[in-house]
């Protein structure tokens, strides 16, 4: 493919187009793919159809500042990002491990971005073009616009405009903002006069023309004093939305202080119909095409975005912070449009792989009163109970699944993104038709949904709703699944170490996996990233909501034990397991009947009560042989009902996943085919949303 249909990202491209500059140069840690699931898509696109000349750096070499002059200096500024995700992140797992690959880089090579990207990326530019205006944007930057903290060096960290350099930052999705800040500088206006855009940060000497503010607790106070923290990110998070959010002022000194402004409103539908009609090439760059593309296109290159924001509000996701709680949707013209151009595209096989957002089966506000009055500030839409003004309703969502149905190229569009399931149970009128439609139509083995725990106690910190609405969706999940004559399964995310979770409510998740007979084979460990309520509850151990404190495991080992509880059954975990329940008081559970999750270590076989449980077989239900304990087990029918369910594609001792997504031939722990189970009455093949 030619590179013309690109933007330029070379001197060579940029003459080829009769340039003599540009006029923003977009700096990104990311590789160039001109896809509207990547941010540096929709922005460059966008400015240029605004009449602006945009040219693309993609990873330059941080170490050298020429790297950063491929166009000169550019006629109007930079514009900075980290990419599609933080770049700490990106690089380091939770147990801040350096990752091997890189999904956003040509061939999925690592080591192509620096740590903080922004801030490195910031100073490159600063070491040659000291006066060239430099606005940051993304979700590294959004995340980190005013105080926060920072869980690799374990430190608070200053607003990410000042230790980059910069002199804006564009927060949350930018395409209002950066558009009139590009006309703003266009008019010329100097970049320090650029101070009235919502959705933006920028730095004042003076509060002498900063009117409307609400006072934030001092960099010296949240540095300091984790209660002050708390409650300065209890008040962003109050003053997130874009009709009742204030200005909000940041002190570092007396003569510095970090201004953030309210944020943009939300795109209409019309608005949001016209960013994704934009001229997007739909690819990685050529240059990328020896080394492999870039992986990460792979997952979104056949899915459709239908809609942005969520009102879900889960403690541990900053998408709040980042997208807001109002939720704007495309139309179903647009959508239809891009899928029919889909079809057309090399490599389309037939499958649309989702039709989503945050979250898939958000088609609308949570309630009208959102869009003329904005979200409630202290109250949320659906947990620990749905709202009573809560507008739960799957009919425009069905329609649009059925005409994406209908398109002839289109053999199956599958719902991956997830699902809220409170959410449909909430939807009395289109509920169970959307489950239906669901199970036979757009789910292939598994559905994935995320209760993350089962304990109501984190529950409730992790603004989720209680675990009974978790066991009556995969209940109506499994009615609809068998009246389609399906073997269909609910997978759930499973989250350990969250804030709020001891040994104790460890314990009680890694009952419910063994009254399952589920199996995780990887489990998430709550990961603290900026932005979010429960990385704010793991710095102070305060829930900035109600200042209470909350319980929160720190150090390694105790993840580890938390982790080892999910995952009892392997072998590898049983010293782990042993002392976890040592010191959650649960030896009960140590022993070889069908309850335990570990055997005894050999000097507790000789002791008091050690052999009270064999009458129960050897083994059976312990971890070791086997996901069930005796060979041919299945998983033991538990709280949520239901039969062994799959991790990847295998029941746990017998059925047999469906085939497509993840099928295959169910197989025992060894590796041996299993028996298939005979069903039992009232079981729940399905896993929750």
């Amino acid at each position: 493919m030619s590179n013309q249909r690109f933007l330029p990202t070379t001197r060579d491209e940029m003459a080829a187009r009769g340039w003599d500059s540009v006029d923003f140069a977009y700096v990104s840690g990311d590789a160039y793919v001109d896809h509207s699931s990547f941010g540096m898509a929709i922005i460059t696109r966008l400015l240029e159809a605004k009449g602006f000349r945009v040219g693309v750096i993609a990873q330059p070499d941080w170490n050298d500042p020429a790297s950063v002059c491929a166009f000169g200096e550019p006629r109007l500024g930079f514009l900075v990002s980290a990419g599609n995700m933080d770049s700490m992140v990106n690089h380091y797992t939770v147990a801040k491990k350096r990752r091997r690959a890189d999904a956003y880089s040509p061939g999925g090579a690592a080591g192509l971005r620096p740590n903080h990207a922004c801030v490195v990326y910031g100073n490159l530019i600063r070491k040659t073009y000291k006066k060239t205006p430099v606005i940051l944007g993304g979700i590294e930057a959004s995340l980190r616009r005013l105080a926060h903290y920072d869980y690799w060096s374990d430190k608070m960290k200053r607003s990410i405009l000042l230790d980059s350099g910069a002199d804006l930052v564009s927060y949350g999705m930018g395409e209002h903002s950066i558009v009139q800040i590009a006309e703003a500088l266009d008019a010329g206006l100097a970049i320090e006069d650029v101070t009235f855009v919502d959705g933006t940060v920028y730095r004042a000497k003076s509060l002498e023309h900063v009117y409307d503010f609400e006072l934030l607790p001092s960099w010296d106070d949240v540095r300091t004093r984790p209660k002050d923290y708390a409650r300065s990110f209890a008040v962003q998070y109050a003053n997130a939305d874009p009709f009742t959010g204030k200005r909000l002022v940041e002190p570092y000194s007396d003569h510095e202080f970090v201004v953030q402004n309210p944020p943009s409103e939300p795109l209409s539908q019309e608005e949001m119909d016209a960013v994704y009609a934009l001229s997007y090439v739909g690819r990685a760059h050529p240059s990328y095409d020896a080394a492999g593309g870039v992986p990460a296109l792979a997952e979104v290159q056949f899915s459709l975005t239908s809609n942005r924001g969520c009102f879900g509000e889960c403690a541990f996701c900053a998408l709040t912070f980042h997208q807001g709680r109002i939720v704007q949707t495309r139309s179903h013209e647009s959508l239809l449009a891009e899928a029919r151009d889909l079809v057309e595209r090399p490599g389309f096989k037939g499958y649309i792989h989702d039709v989503g957002g945050p979250t898939a089966n958000f088609r609308g506000p949570a309630c009208a009163k959102q869009l003329r009055h904005g979200a409630c500030a202290n109250k949320r839409c659906l947990a620990p109970e749905p709202c009573a003004r809560l507008e739960a309703d799957h009919a425009d969502y069905l329609a649009l699944l059925r005409q994406l149905r209908e398109i002839p190229q289109v053999k199956k569009v599958f719902v991956r993104s997830g699902i809220r399931f409170d959410y449909v149970l909430a939807d009395r009128e289109h509920g169970d038709e959307f489950l239906r439609e669901l199970a036979e139509h757009h789910v292939s083995g598994q559905l994935r949904v995320a209760p993350e725990h089962v304990s109501d106690a984190v529950l409730r910190v992790m603004g989720k709703p209680p675990r009974q609405v978790y066991d009556r969706f995969v209940e109506r999940f499994q009615q609809a699944t068998d009246a389609a004559g399906k073997e269909q399964y609910v997978v759930p995310y499973l989250m350990s170490s969250h804030p709020g979770s001891g040994l104790a409510e460890a314990v009680e998740l890694a009952e419910y996996c063994r009254d399952l007979g589920f199996n995780p084979e990887q489990v998430q460990d709550f990961y603290p990233t900026p932005g979010s309520l429960a990385t704010v509850m793991y710095c102070t151990g305060l829930d900035p909501r109600t200042m209470e404190r909350v319980y929160v495991a720190k150090s390694p080992h105790e993840k580890a034990l938390q982790r080892a509880l999910i995952q009892y059954r392997d072998p590898k975990n049983a010293d782990l397991v042993r002392e976890a329940l040592r010191r959650a008081g649960r030896r009960d559970l140590i022993g070889f009947g069908p309850k335990c999750l570990a055997r005894p270590e050999r000097a507790e076989k000789k002791g008091p009560g050690a052999g009270k449980d064999r009458s129960a077989g050897k083994g059976r239900g312990a971890a070791g042989k086997g996901s069930g304990g005796a060979k041919g087990r299945t998983g033991v029918k538990g709280p949520g009902g239901g039969k062994a369910r799959p991790e990847k594609g295998r029941p746990e001792k017998g059925r047999p996943a469906a085939k497509g997504q993840g099928g295959g031939k169910a197989r025992t722990e060894k590796g041996r085919p299993a028996a298939k189970p005979k069903p039992k009455a009232g079981g729940s093949r399905g896993r929750r949303a």
